[in-house]
């Protein structure tokens, strides 16, 4: 009789650890959701401007190779921690970053610097290129690929896997 009680109580916590675990899951998806509602999706539409060098880019430039565009703030303390994992992606990836609403030009390559960060970055101080790709928040990000389309995104904090 001991033992039966023991087991009964036994599977109860594995059901009740199973079912958080699904709770939480569906909660996490149905949060991600929600964030990136707004995000487009398909074709990514072009970007072209001046880079902190003053030089012309556009997403174009990066057709045949996949792409990571990367939306950022100075401001936005998880865009710190996510900076180690894109600056490893930018070692096997060409990466185009923006940072949204973070100031001109001279203030977002005087951050990078301090960061140690050194991925082609554009400013978007009106957030007009940020709204064009439906970001809501940062980081955000969108992997494209040599075609010009957009085969993953996501929003908040991701590793460089």
């Amino acid at each position: 009789m001991f033992f039966r009680k023991k087991s009964t109580s036994s599977k109860r916590r594995v059901l009740s650890v199973v079912f958080q675990i699904i709770f939480f899951l569906v909660l996490f998806l149905v949060v991600r959701s929600w964030t990136q509602r707004d995000m487009i999706a398909g074709s990514a539409p072009d970007i072209v401007a001046s880079d902190l060098r003053g030089e012309q880019v556009s997403l174009a430039d990066y057709r045949g190779e996949p792409v990571l565009l990367y939306f950022w703030a100075s401001w936005c303390k998880i865009c710190e921690f996510e900076q180690g994992a894109v600056q490893s992606v930018s070692k096997s990836w060409p990466v185009l970053s923006v940072a949204m609403q973070s100031g001109g030009s001279f203030e977002v390559a005087k951050f990078m610097e301090s960061k140690g960060v050194q991925w082609r970055t554009i400013t978007d101080e009106s957030g007009g290129l940020t709204k064009r790709y439906g970001v809501a928040g940062v980081p955000a990000l969108f992997i494209i690929d040599a075609n010009g389309y957009i085969r993953f995104k996501e929003t908040g904090y991701t590793t460089s896997w």
